[in-house]
């Protein structure tokens, strides 16, 4: 673990967050910034909408912009749902919204062009990281200013990538001491991982609003003015 003045911490110039919630991938639904969700996994489809820009074929998949498409999916195959084709009795990708982009047309075309090499949608050269299953708030208070922000992570994030979360709020982040219950926290465990349960199906069994209690960490400034 590489070390910034007095804390200890990856470098946050070249860190990447693994995990995605459904409310982030839902901001980036335009053609110019374009993301999907599918079987557990985010991509960003914006090179690909760049690259076909004006294509009717591409007009399906700007339609899903920023949604979650795993129904379009085999989950087994990790392919395009399948069906027999009335017309010519063979099986065909299963298009309901109309065909898109690197989807074989229904029958033999002269302008089928398919030297675009693996369809879009297999393997990872789109993807971003992975959709959050799961999502609870924490609040992160600054004992030093009293600010306090509530952040939305994913259940299975660690206290380093929720700080990443937190940095346009704090360029300072990493140089404080983050706790819980008086406690330190271990920055590469999750939440739950140090201690902070996910109440939300206690709540919910009693009928209370899961908003009225929030937990919240507490960050003390260390003498250190790292900047990320």
């Amino acid at each position: 673990m590489p070390s910034r003045g007095l804390v200890a911490g990856p470098n946050f110039e070249y860190f990447q967050r693994r995990y995605f919630t459904p409310a982030e991938v839902a901001q980036h639904n335009q053609p110019e910034d374009l993301w999907v969700s599918y079987l557990g996994n985010v991509y960003n489809l914006t090179p690909l909408a760049q690259e076909y820009k004006g294509d009717l074929l591409l007009k399906p998949i700007v339609e899903v912009a920023g949604q979650d498409i795993s129904h379009w999916f085999d989950p087994k195959t990790r392919d395009i749902r399948k069906h027999i084709d009335l017309l010519t009795g063979s099986l065909r990708y299963r298009t309901p919204r109309g065909r898109f982009l690197h989807v074989p047309p229904q029958l033999p075309r002269s302008d089928w062009a398919n030297d675009f090499g693996k369809p879009w949608w297999q393997g990872s050269r789109y993807e971003v990281g992975r959709l959050s299953a799961k999502t609870r708030n924490i609040r992160i208070i600054n004992t030093l200013t009293s600010q306090e922000h509530t952040l939305e992570v994913g259940a299975l994030e660690s206290m380093w990538e929720i700080l990443h979360r937190y940095l346009p709020y704090n360029a300072h982040a990493a140089s404080y001491t983050w706790k819980y219950d008086g406690k330190n926290l271990n920055m590469d465990y999750t939440l739950e991982e140090n201690g902070i349960q996910d109440q939300q199906e206690e709540f919910d069994y009693l009928n209370m609003d899961s908003t009225l209690y929030t937990p919240a960490v507490l960050l003390y400034f260390n003498d250190d003015l790292t900047e990320l």
